[in-house]
């Protein structure tokens, strides 16, 4: 009896391990053809050196040219569908191996409370805006999680509980990389307009501006300072991703329950708690610095990637179904958190 389990095992093991070679072979075309549309985007940026083109920007972007002119082959599906979820999971954690406690504290009291309260009160606005123009309840919370928090990064980190479709993360990003790019050109003229010193500027950018290219881009236009500053207050807006994620995946996206049966359950964000382990490590133990530059560039890849696979399961057809109301809603997502972050600004004492 000994002989004959002794192969029995043997096979199952086989088996096993011939089962996982071929899933990982399944996923090889899609993981190429993202990771390859990733490092043209990153190689774009160094190549040029303007640091205000964020490599997920470029990677959704030509994904989706890529995916309208031509549809990916069917080989590629398996590949496309693990890079938009283990991949951008997995670059979520190690963006919080960009961030310490002591950067956050750096801000004082009067720093942190300008940039909590910008972003709590800036989605509840956008929350219940979308709800009077009557945009898709999923597609106004990754709007007004973009909005208020970190651009694509948030809309990536939020989809995991809203759990909407492709073409509502593409609009989202769309949305916060638009508005975005109109505060990066514009803050900059209006410093001295709105009689803002060097650190008020900075802290005005980085709690208000979308993504953090654009921030380092319109805040060190005024120096170091402002630049410092600007990094700063964005760094701990990101830092705020996770407790936001958290609240929705609690909240506003909880499971329903009918009767004693659950229905369109929600996931547990658990790349969440990996992304705050990441921010105790970096603040709990020095890292060496070329560790935590390559992990940042390995985090963006990862995110590049995912994104890139959105673009290309994203069709233009259904992007122009969403309709104009959300393009409305992400307007007055970036007017509202850039006056009431200036307010907030003001009221601080900067």
């Amino acid at each position: 009896m000994l002989h004959l389990t002794k192969p029995l095992q043997n096979q199952s093991a086989a088996g096993a391990s011939g089962s996982t070679v071929t899933t990982l072979l399944s996923l090889l075309p899609g993981l190429a053809l993202a990771g390859g549309i990733a490092a043209s985007a990153m190689a774009f940026r160094a190549l040029t050196g303007i640091q205000a083109l964020s490599p997920l920007i470029l990677s959704i972007v030509i994904g989706m040219l890529i995916g309208n002119l031509r549809r990916p082959p069917v080989a590629c599906r398996p590949g496309i569908g693990f890079s938009m979820k283990r991949l951008l999971r997995l670059g979520i954690i190690l963006l919080g191996l960009q961030i310490t406690l002591a950067q956050l504290v750096s801000l004082g009291l009067p720093g942190l409370a300008v940039v909590t309260v910008t972003l709590t009160v800036t989605f509840a606005a956008v929350t219940l805006a979308g709800r009077l123009l009557g945009v898709d309840r999923g597609l106004t919370g990754l709007i007004a999680a973009g909005t208020s928090v970190c651009g694509a990064s948030a809309v990536i980190a939020a989809n995991a509980v809203v759990r909407g479709r492709d073409e509502d993360v593409t609009y989202a990003v769309a949305c916060v990389t638009i508005f975005g790019s109109f505060s990066m050109l514009l803050f900059p003229l209006l410093m001295l307009p709105l009689h803002l010193d060097a650190v008020a500027y900075g802290l005005w950018s980085g709690a208000t501006i979308h993504e953090v290219a654009q921030v380092v881009a319109a805040t060190f236009q005024a120096g170091d300072v402002a630049g410092q500053y600007g990094t700063i207050a964005k760094l701990a807006r990101v830092m705020l991703l996770a407790p936001l994620v958290l609240t929705l995946a609690l909240t506003l996206f909880r499971a329903r329950s009918t009767g004693s049966a659950k229905t369109g359950a929600t996931p547990f964000p658990w790349f969440v708690l990996g992304f705050l382990a990441m921010v105790g490590l970096n603040s709990s133990v020095a890292l060496p610095p070329a560790l935590v530059q390559d992990a940042g560039l390995l985090g963006t890849f990862l995110l590049s990637c995912g994104l890139a696979a959105m673009g290309l399961q994203t069709h233009m057809k259904q992007l122009a179904a969403e309709g104009l109301r959300p393009l409305a809603l992400g307007a007055f997502g970036w007017l509202f958190i850039s006056g009431f972050g200036y307010l907030m600004v003001r009221l601080a004492g900067f």
